[in-house]
């Protein structure tokens, strides 16, 4: 044993800590991030500054009514694609997950078909339509020609929308499964028939999971229409590329259409924001009160 015996008083001294003084944790590796995003950003803003943009034509074409006709065009495209996307995603979904087998294979092979082809692609098929099928309707009673039908609005609409359709059934089909299956039983047992079913306990239920990447699609859809520009019809970056065309201003007329873009997408990702608060409200109160 040692000859000297440490006192309490000592070893209360020892570890005593309140004279140490508190030092924040320096995050050296966000500093540093931080430092290379703001240098970056800078190096853009520069390039954007010194290169050669007539901005005058920026602030001259960005309210021009040919660009407000194709941002009119955009916005009733978008609407139209995913009204039609979303209606044969929940029939396909249902065909899906029904049990019968032809319905269910049927479901299998078109979204095998249209989420595997390029939405362009699409596009360009239902465009020259009229190449396989030169006149449509039923013999004898009334029939027209494709060409006078498959107009670029038409062509758009097909070709986004159903191949728009694929890619929701999947979304609604897992929204479906993600319902438990004791809802299911418990509908059946109160007598309710399968699309009652449907329509007043799983689909309210999934819609917390399925609103989310609807909204996400939505969003994709504003530009996703861009492709249109392809088969001639007038949304904004068609609009633009005729000006640029006239007037050999090409950045400037890409920058008034990417502005739009930008509006109207911040706008979607806005209004979804409340709508998943809305449909995510039942979850929030649950988790609350655990």
């Amino acid at each position: 044993m040692s000859t000297a015996e440490t006192s309490p008083s000592t070893l209360d001294q020892k570890y005593e800590i309140a004279h140490l003084t508190l030092v924040a944790k320096r995050h050296i590796g966000r500093m540093i991030a931080a430092a290379a995003v703001l240098l970056v950003l800078a190096a853009i803003v520069r390039a954007f500054s010194v290169g050669q943009i007539e901005w005058s034509y920026v602030r001259d074409f960005l309210f021009a009514p040919a660009i407000l006709d194709g941002l009119k065009s955009t916005l009733v495209m978008t609407v139209a694609a995913m009204t039609l996307g979303i209606i044969l995603g929940v029939v396909i979904a249902i065909m899906r997950v029904s049990g019968n087998p032809v319905l269910s294979s049927i479901a299998v092979g078109y979204v095998w078909i249209f989420r595997g082809a390029p939405a362009l692609l699409q596009l360009m098929i239902w465009f020259n339509l009229a190449l396989i099928f030169p006149t449509m309707g039923i013999p004898g009673l009334f029939e027209f020609r494709t060409v006078d039908v498959m107009t670029p609005f038409v062509a758009a609409m097909l070709g986004l929308g159903i191949s728009q359709g694929a890619y929701t059934s999947e979304v609604v089909r897992s929204g479906l499964l993600s319902v438990d299956s004791g809802q299911y039983e418990a509908a059946r047992s109160i007598g309710m028939t399968q699309m009652k079913m449907l329509r007043r306990i799983v689909l309210p239920q999934a819609m917390r999971v399925m609103v989310p990447p609807i909204g996400n699609e939505v969003i994709g859809m504003v530009k996703l229409t861009s492709l249109a520009s392809v088969i001639q019809y007038s949304e904004i970056l068609h609009n633009a590329q005729i000006i640029y065309f006239a007037n050999t201003r090409v950045l400037e007329l890409l920058l008034v259409a990417s502005f739009w873009y930008l509006a109207v997408v911040s706008v979607l990702s806005i209004v979804q924001h409340y709508i998943e608060q809305y449909f995510g409200r039942g979850s929030k109160a649950v988790s609350a009160s655990m």
